[in-house]
């Protein structure tokens, strides 16, 4: 965002809206309301953070069924291997139990890896090939992704606690690390895994596979990128066996890594857009933008929606959307919901 266009006033077209004029009552009655209240109650932030963080469900967001996602991986892997074994003499390659290599070759196919070390040689193994690569790219991309995506967010909190082992740190202070740096202890969570996903597969392909270390470590990242040039591959049974759950596991852990350093890039340029509109210095321009009631005074309120929508948070459709939803619950007018709002709604 240019300096320029942050220093324009950015609640103009707010002001000469047509509900302009509904802003201005309901903050006006807000204040007159406001001035009447006695607080009953005393927010204690250390005591209630861990509340806070507990968000309202959202339409778009539904817990993710580990046992569904687990079933659906083993029904793929069974039907895809059931298939492939049937037509094992349609494959060719270096062969070792026809078991194991269905499964290896249903695991190749679903991440794309494609080693060459088998593939089909009949229109049948072909066309078997064709419908269980988009499957499991499918099911790669829209639900195994998600579930690791999962169970990196639930390991962040065991990443923080490891950090910060000799700290006598709360499990509030523990919440309030993780959301404020979340991306951040997401990267170095998805970089441990990845590491330690490398060096496991090195060692195994250097110690059962017989290649020496830089051939194994080549392999390694020839698989996990699903480069896949064949001329390095896993050619054991146990190797193979191995390589059924290390493959699925690695790369996707390698496309959470990318994921999630994307993410972290995001996130720091916008605390920094956050910390530059923060403390940049106000000029009478913005006053003029912020006073959205033209009483020649910024509440706290205008000017929270100022700095949000400077932040790029919120947009002018946005703020007409919920004051059209506000205005719809706000039965009697008063420019503040009650109770009785709630329990009389308009017809």
């Amino acid at each position: 965002m240019a300096k320029n266009d942050v220093q324009d006033p950015l609640l103009q077209q707010l002001v000469d809206s047509p509900h302009h004029s509904s802003w201005k009552n309901a903050l006006t009655k807000r204040k007159h309301h406001r001035s009447k209240t006695v607080l009953k109650k005393t927010w204690h932030p250390e005591q209630n953070y861990e509340a806070s963080l507990q968000k309202p469900k959202s339409i778009f967001e539904s817990k993710l069924d580990y046992k569904l996602v687990l079933l659906v991986l083993l029904a793929y892997v069974g039907i895809g291997a059931l298939c492939f074994f049937l037509v094992r003499y349609q494959i060719k390659g270096d062969k070792t139990n026809g078991i194991i290599d269905a499964i290896y070759l249903c695991i190749v196919t679903m991440t794309t890896v494609g080693y060459g070390d088998l593939v089909p040689d009949s229109t049948m193994a072909k066309f078997l090939a064709c419908i269980f690569v988009f499957i499991g790219m499918g099911l790669v991309g829209f639900l195994l992704s998600k579930a690791a995506d999962n169970i990196v967010e639930n390991q962040e909190i065991l990443l923080v606690k490891a950090m910060h082992m000799r700290e006598k740190s709360s499990p509030g202070e523990i919440l309030r690390e993780v959301e404020t740096n979340r991306a951040k202890y997401k990267f170095y969570t998805v970089l441990v895994s990845l590491l330690m996903l490398i060096f496991a597969g090195t060692i195994f392909l250097y110690e059962k596979e017989g290649l020496d270390l830089f051939d194994a470590f080549y392999c390694v990242c020839a698989t996990i990128t699903t480069l896949g040039y064949g001329d390095k591959s896993f050619s054991t049974s146990g190797g193979r066996i191995f390589a059924a759950f290390w493959i699925l596991i690695s790369t996707i852990c390698l496309a959470q890594f990318f994921y999630s350093l994307a993410e972290l890039y995001t996130e720091r340029r916008r605390k920094s857009l956050v910390n530059w509109v923060l403390t940049r210095k106000l000029t009478s321009s913005d006053l003029e933008a912020a006073d959205l009631d033209n009483d020649d005074a910024v509440s706290a309120a205008e000017f929270v929606v100022y700095k949000l929508k400077e932040m790029g948070k919120i947009s002018q459709e946005d703020i007409t959307m919920v004051m059209d939803s506000f205005k719809v619950l706000d039965v009697d007018q008063s420019g503040t919901l009650t109770k009785d709002d709630l329990l009389h709604p308009r017809k």
